[in-house]
């Protein structure tokens, strides 16, 4: 079965009772036994929900894997993830990455006894000289979070298999439409649903996707005993959206094209960072391990000041200033003062990320309106 039809059909049966062709709703919190334990599978919805039983089959199907879970966000799968980890392990991840996430490891798990350690993985080889037997976990986002660099995930994982450590992957900007971690040798996918899986900017979801029984059983009394889950109502919207994501990712990344195009051609732009172009780093590795390159991209300006930034921002009329991504309308934001907010000065500026780096989330409009609004942005530093 291709992948557009996956996505409609993945893990969905129609109703048993009605035939209703999609998932109802279970909006219950208990279900009825008739008897002390003898239940038809389900007891509580923190702990199991027919609804959310129905897009985790979905996703795993998506993503080649076997297990699949939910969660209330994408920081709480992540979350789940690093619950996985005792004091005195450690953490080798790539060093630019969401700001939520370096967030939650250097100002909650380094107080727990877990050590991160931050590098450039655009060649996998600068992994080598950090691993020890501490080492239990590679984190790995790729297209990476401002930056969109491109992490060579099978190479990754050759190491880290050589090593019997985990690898896990947030595959929220490419998606399983684009990329698949976990036939590149990956042990763990993690997804912000909120962005491009739901599509929609209406849902606040996260997920994991593996294919190890031992490390899902981990995972699925983490989900269960923290209670992080998503309620079934934003369920059935990421049900609904992902229905389409096959042709949005298209429209996302045919766009994304043309915009970092005409910012390649601005006098106003230094440089744009979109894997798409021959020129970025890795471009060969993005071209191997990925069917497109996303709709995400981020350019910085000549004149490289957080003023001249915000000029142009305040210049957007149909891409609107906002935090997220990856929905069917386009968003510009400022990482430096937005996303990557948590992340002090020097070391953002080290990572690369400019104080006048303007990051956008391309969108599905009509392409000559989306590349006008961009034009009539730049053209306020002329």
């Amino acid at each position: 079965m291709k992948f557009g039809t996956r996505v409609i059909h993945a893990g969905v049966t129609p109703d048993l009772q009605t035939g209703a062709i999609m998932t109802p709703i279970y909006q219950t919190s208990t279900y009825v036994q008739d008897a002390p334990g003898k239940h038809k599978g389900y007891e509580y919805s923190r702990s199991q929900n027919p609804t959310r039983e129905v897009l985790e089959k979905n996703l795993a199907v998506l993503e080649n894997g076997i297990y699949g879970l939910c969660f209330s966000s994408g920081m709480a799968a992540i979350d789940a993830v690093l619950k996985l980890l005792k004091p005195g392990d450690e953490v080798i991840c790539t060093r630019d990455l969401y700001g939520g996430t370096y967030r939650l490891m250097t100002r909650i798990y380094c107080g727990l006894g877990i050590k991160f350690h931050f590098l450039n993985m655009n060649d996998a080889e600068n992994i080598e000289h950090l691993v020890n037997h501490n080492t239990k976990l590679i984190w790995i986002e790729t297209p990476t979070n401002p930056l969109l660099n491109i992490i060579d995930i099978r190479k990754v994982c050759d190491i880290a298999k050589h090593n019997e450590i985990k690898v896990a992957v947030d595959n929220t900007f490419a998606t399983p439409c684009l990329q698949l971690p976990l036939d590149l040798g990956a042990d763990i996918v993690v997804h912000s649903i909120t962005k491009y899986l739901s599509g929609h900017s209406d849902v606040i979801m996260g997920a994991i996707v593996l294919n190890d029984e031992e490390l899902a059983d981990q995972l699925f009394f983490i989900q269960n005993s923290c209670g992080a889950i998503p309620g079934p109502q934003d369920i059935f919207l990421v049900l609904r959206g992902i229905k389409t994501l096959e042709i949005r990712m298209e429209r996302h990344c045919s766009n994304a094209r043309s915009v970092a195009k005409m910012l390649k051609n601005s006098r106003a732009v230094d440089q744009v960072f979109w894997p798409g172009i021959k020129d970025h780093p890795n471009h060969r590795v993005a071209e191997s391990q990925m069917k497109n390159y996303g709709g995400m991209l981020s350019f910085t300006l000549k004149e490289n000041t957080q003023i001249n930034a915000f000029k142009v921002l305040r210049h957007f009329k149909l891409i609107s200033l906002a935090e997220s991504l990856g929905g069917v309308e386009s968003l510009c934001g400022h990482p430096a003062t937005m996303s990557h907010a948590s992340i002090p000065k020097d070391e953002r500026l080290q990572m690369g990320i400019s104080d006048s780096m303007i990051r956008l989330s391309i969108g599905i409009e009509d392409p000559t309106d989306i590349l006008e609004d961009v034009d009539m942005a730049l053209s306020v530093l002329d």
